[in-house]
């Protein structure tokens, strides 16, 4: 029987807080330890269970984003007149500069976007409505034509 001096000490104490963080039953101080020590190496081995699923999973990441890189979003791009002017919709994989380039593109053809929506999250698109400031004709091809040399012109530029 442990008296109430021997209690009262702060190896008893510290033992007792080990015997707690442990689950540990006994009541020898040498269990107890053996538990601790036993219970520290449970944690070592679920610490390395970790490191090696998060390891694994920046390597699903990095392969995801690898193969995101390369697949090929095909260049596409759609002219269409409507009442209030032409819907001009693009579709391309992402590289430097592509809005500006495009919105060059319109303004070397006489042609002021009214409206526009653009997306760049995992590939480039753009859906504007443009209408030429001199009210002239112009041709859904050549702005067609316009806007896919813009996109190659934006490519060349550089990844973003």
């Amino acid at each position: 029987m442990v008296t109430k001096l021997g209690r009262s000490t702060p190896g008893f104490r510290k033992l007792h807080l080990l015997q707690a963080l442990a689950g540990s039953k006994s009541v020898k101080r040498s269990s107890i330890i053996l538990d601790a020590l036993l219970y520290i190496q449970q944690l070592k081995l679920k610490l390395q269970e970790l490191q090696r699923e998060y390891l694994n999973l920046l390597a699903i990441k990095n392969e995801y984003l690898t193969l995101m890189k390369h697949t090929q979003i095909p260049k596409e791009v759609k002219v269409e007149k409507t009442q209030e002017g032409l819907l001009v919709r693009v579709t391309c994989r992402k590289g430097g500069d592509l809005l500006v380039s495009i919105l060059e593109a319109f303004d070397e053809m006489g042609l002021n976007v009214i409206q526009a929506r653009v997306s760049c999250t995992n590939f480039f698109a753009m859906e504007a409505i443009a209408v030429a400031q001199d009210k002239e004709a112009v041709d859904a091809r050549d702005v067609s034509q316009a806007v896919l040399k813009a996109i190659e012109r934006g490519d060349g530029e550089g990844e973003l």
